[in-house]
Formats: structure tokens, sequence, C-alpha cells
């Protein structure tokens, strides 16, 4: 006695073929994402190193600031 709603060896060939389609997809898939991630991270870097920079430049800035004695008059209304 056989299953007739059992699938035949045709079917199963097509759902392994559709299976291995979609496998491949989403292995070109992940290798992009995976490319894209990698990118953002040397982006990251880059402009980590350069906020870095522009900290340091800003801090050396301010370091050498000082007000002048108009800044510190108290406004006209006073």
């Amino acid at each position: 006695m056989t299953d007739t709603n059992a699938p035949t060896r045709e079917e199963l060939l097509a759902r392994v073929v559709e299976l291995e389609i979609r496998l491949t997809h989403q292995e070109r898939m992940a290798d992009e994402l995976s490319a894209v991630v990698a990118d953002q991270g040397r982006l990251i870097d880059r402009l980590t190193e350069r906020l870095r920079g522009l900290a340091d430049r800003l801090a050396d800035a301010e370091s050498g600031w000082r007000p002048s004695p108009q800044d510190e008059k108290p406004p006209p209304h006073w």
C-alpha cells in the first residue's frame, strides 16, 4: 500500500533544486552584506579618527583663548 499523497521523486528533486537556488541567493546576500558592514566599519574608523583630530584642535584652540574685557561686560539693560 503506497501513500498517494506522498511527493514523487520529481517533486522532491524540484524542491531540492528550489532550496539550492534559495541557498545560493542567501549566500550571495550574506557576502554582499558582509562587504557593506566591512566598508561601514572602515568609514566609522576614519570618521572617528577625524573627530579625534578635530576635538584635539578644538581643545588646543580653547586652551589659548582668553575672554576679552568686552566679553565680560554686563548687557546694556543692567
